[in-house]
């Protein structure tokens, strides 16, 4: 458990805040329990370690207060757009007997005993972090998945998991999936044409250029036109053809 030394501070002002950060501290603000909110600030430097860890939100952590020490976990932290360093904690007294839904981080472990990781599988992580309720008394650092024996489409489910005694999902409907050993993914790139090949394919079939099937077309339009001159002719003919006339009969 990491210790922190706060200090009290009276004024809340952004003038005064921002002097109390470039002095290296941190405003913060602790709350919850049966006592007042109670206005602080924090070393900087005492913080850096933790502060952009995944387990930072979840870390339970004793606060020292004019000597008196007080368990508290962080809540929230608000960070500068620009310089991306904090610029405001926000601390919540844990009392013993009351529950906590906080988002514990999961961490792997036995890559090498994974038989589907040594042939090649891949580690699908479907969540990273996983909502539970906890004892105040009894908060996980992290959820511990051990991957010993694990095969290629093997799922990982909550149910599968060792949780700490009276720590519970807070997803209580479904047995959800954590993670899966997955099939690796191979993308196989064309196989390249031998040189000489695209000659041969084009000569086998030629595409004609733009000029030729132009003048292709052409020609079979000049074809059409003939045909159809030649079939209005031979109308024309049979129609000035004075019709037939009967021999008269004999009487």
């Amino acid at each position: 458990m990491s210790n922190l030394k706060a200090i009290k501070r009276e004024n809340t002002s952004s003038g005064s805040n921002n002097k109390l950060r470039s002095q290296g501290l941190i405003p913060a603000i602790l709350y919850g329990g049966k006592n007042p909110n109670q206005n602080i600030s924090v070393q900087m430097k005492e913080l850096k370690n933790i502060i952009n860890s995944d387990t930072f939100l979840s870390k339970v952590l004793e606060l020292e207060i004019e000597g008196k020490k007080e368990k508290v976990i962080p809540r929230d932290v608000a960070f500068n757009v620009v310089s991306e360093e904090p610029i405001h904690i926000d601390f919540m007294r844990i009392v013993a007997g009351k529950k906590i839904i906080l988002e514990i981080p999961v961490k792997f472990i036995n890559h090498p005993d994974s038989p589907g990781l040594k042939r090649g599988g891949v580690l699908n992580i479907v969540r990273r972090k996983v909502e539970l309720k906890c004892p105040a008394e009894n908060i996980p650092d992290e959820i511990v998945v051990d991957l010993a024996g694990t095969d290629i489409g093997t799922s990982i489910k909550i149910s599968s998991v060792k949780l700490a005694e009276n720590v519970l999902p807070t997803i209580t409907d479904r047995d959800f999936v954590i993670a899966t050993v997955a099939s690796p993914t191979i993308i196989k790139e064309p196989e390249k044409p031998t040189e000489g090949e695209g000659a041969t394919e084009g000569a086998e079939g030629e595409v004609p250029a733009e000029g030729a099937e132009a003048a292709t077309a052409k020609d079979g339009d000049a074809t059409k036109k003939d045909e159809k001159s030649k079939e209005g002719a031979d109308k024309k003919t049979e129609e000035k053809k004075p019709a037939e006339k009967k021999p008269a009969e004999k009487k």
